[in-house]
């Protein structure tokens, strides 16, 4: 029986425990730090911070892991991975090397233009008044992205020149991400609907997993800023089966293999973040691990044995990855008041137990001194279910949700609206 560490506290993690969990061939799923939304699927909390690695190594040899499963960007741009095979231990996820094709956006444009995969017209800035002249020159729309990590929240789509010149001051001179945002990548606006491609990936092995798509902006109407998700359903009508194909064919293969050229092997999750173009699907971002919330709705949709699947990738064997032809899911995130900027904390969480036709996946939630569950976070709690159609799978969620007393937080009412 295998006992897995999953590694991270949110949505993403607690769906990927609670897969882990239906194997029978696992034993114990423990997650660091984990929240405690996720004791009622059984997967038990380790009260470790994610960024301490050397806890987290003697917590797995403690404790007889088989292997670890890294959720989150951050542990795996500081080298997590690195850090556990270097103490005898197995963790899945890419080196700290392969995990820079997300933690720099100018290494992923780098890459892209060795291997022609297609993306959006780019250039890299690190000063102010040069940026700013490209931008002018440009016009607008045109997107300003901090090349660091920025917790989803580091892209600007800039409809006007005033709304570019403004995001360009906030990251090169005023610093609003920090590091992250002291280079700059401005890149052309691509028009069309987004979806993530995520895939299984070792080396130039890649497994590609169903479709989703991510509702990133806070309001209905894709208004607002951007979050880091507020939505997501799987699979997404509206792309081709041909696009989606291709873009296998010419964006994720040639991206890992392309890595693996370069001395960058990529094992773990690769997510491409799409835009359907009518030219095609373009890269407007690599991810490498799996998106949030778009693992809540498409791990959902896997028919094949989760676990095995990492088991084998970390041991180079094929894996059998399968996933459901038919039906839909859809998954909606209920957050704090005021998020992505600054909110509060402690709403209660409704009474999930009651939901008969959906699922409770948790984020950002505590106990309370009497135990019950309080939101923590700026993403809380996300509900999804499943349907025949996307219109029966998205009432399902509506209707459960609409019923539950969600007070000092809020959410979409049109995700998957646009697959309509």
């Amino acid at each position: 029986m295998l006992n897995i560490l999953v590694i991270g506290s949110g949505g993403r993690e607690h769906s990927i425990g609670k897969k882990f969990k239906e194997s029978d061939k696992v034993g114990e799923v423990y997650c660091a730090k984990g929240n405690p939304g996720m004791a009622s699927d059984g997967i038990k909390l380790v009260d470790i911070a994610e960024d301490d690695h050397e806890a987290l190594i003697a917590f797995a040899k403690e404790n007889n892991i088989d292997w670890a499963f890294i959720g989150p960007e951050i542990p795996l741009m500081a080298g997590i991975v690195d850090d556990f095979e270097a103490a005898g231990l197995k963790a899945f996820g890419p080196h700290k090397n392969a995990a820079m094709i997300e933690g720099s956006k100018d290494f992923a444009k780098n890459l892209m233009n060795r291997y022609n995969i297609p993306t959006a017209n780019h250039q890299t800035f690190t000063d102010y008044k040069a940026a700013r002249a490209y931008v002018e020159a440009k016009g607008a729309p045109i997107v300003i992205k901090a090349d660091g990590l920025a917790a989803g929240k580091g892209v600007v789509v800039a409809e006007t020149l005033d709304q570019a010149v403004e995001a360009l001051k906030d990251m090169l001179l005023d610093h609003a991400f920090g590091g992250s945002g002291a280079s700059v990548v401005v890149e052309d606006f691509l028009d069309g609907q987004e979806f993530s491609l995520l895939a299984f990936v070792n080396g130039e092995e890649v497994y590609p997993m169903v479709i989703a798509q991510d509702h990133k902006r806070a309001y209905d109407g894709d208004r607002g800023p951007n979050t880091g998700g507020m939505g997501a359903y799987a699979p997404v009508p509206q792309i081709p089966q041909e696009m989606v194909d291709k873009a296998v064919e010419e964006i994720v293969k040639p991206a890992a293999a392309g890595m693996k050229a370069d001395g960058n092997y990529f094992r773990g999750i690769l997510y491409a973040g799409l835009i359907a173009t009518k030219d095609g699907a373009k890269v407007i971002e690599f991810n490498a691990r799996f998106g949030d919330p778009e693992t809540q709705v498409v791990l959902p949709r896997l028919t094949s044995d989760f676990a095995l699947i990492i088991d084998d990738l970390l041991n180079d064997r094929k894996p059998v990855v399968t996933f459901k032809e038919d039906g839909y899911t859809l998954g909606v995130v209920v957050a704090a008041d005021g998020y992505p900027g600054s909110y509060d904390k402690g709403a209660k969480i409704p009474d999930t137990t009651k939901l008969v036709d959906s699922t409770a996946i948790f984020a950002g939630v505590a106990n309370d001194a009497e135990g019950k569950l309080v939101a923590n976070g700026g993403r809380v709690y996300l509900v999804f279910a499943e349907g025949d159609t996307l219109k029966e799978a998205q009432e399902k969620v509506y209707n459960e949700l609409n019923d539950l007393k969600n007070d000092g937080m809020f959410y979409r009412t049109d995700i998957g609206a646009k697959a309509f």
